[in-house]
């Protein structure tokens, strides 16, 4: 399976610990393309449907997904927890996820 930096992807995120995110859920992929099509692992970012106004929470409506991608639960998996591709995100909310990671991570 071919997987591509912002598409939407459904997770198997279990087992996790404390406060991480859990389930099975979708997820936002992070990581570059470069990254996605050679190595084993991608970094993706979780979706949630619990809708808290944190400054690490963007706001998704698709057809299919209505939520928060949770940037600030973004976190490395194997791609073997991928069941599958769901959609990819529009540019808007592309630009939101660039911004904030900038803004959380890169100060």
């Amino acid at each position: 399976m071919k997987i591509n930096q912002y598409e939407i992807v459904l997770v198997n995120l279990e087992p996790t610990l404390g406060s991480e995110i859990s389930k099975t859920r979708p997820c936002v992929v992070i990581s570059p393309d470069e990254m996605n099509h050679f190595l084993k692992t991608i970094v993706i970012a979780p979706i949630t449907s619990t809708l808290k106004k944190y400054p690490t929470r963007i706001n998704i409506i698709s057809d299919k997904i209505k939520g928060m991608v949770a940037i600030d639960q973004i976190r490395t998996i194997d791609k073997q927890r991928i069941t599958k591709i769901i959609g990819i995100l529009e540019a808007d909310t592309i630009d939101q996820i660039k911004s904030t990671i900038e803004e959380t991570y890169v100060k």
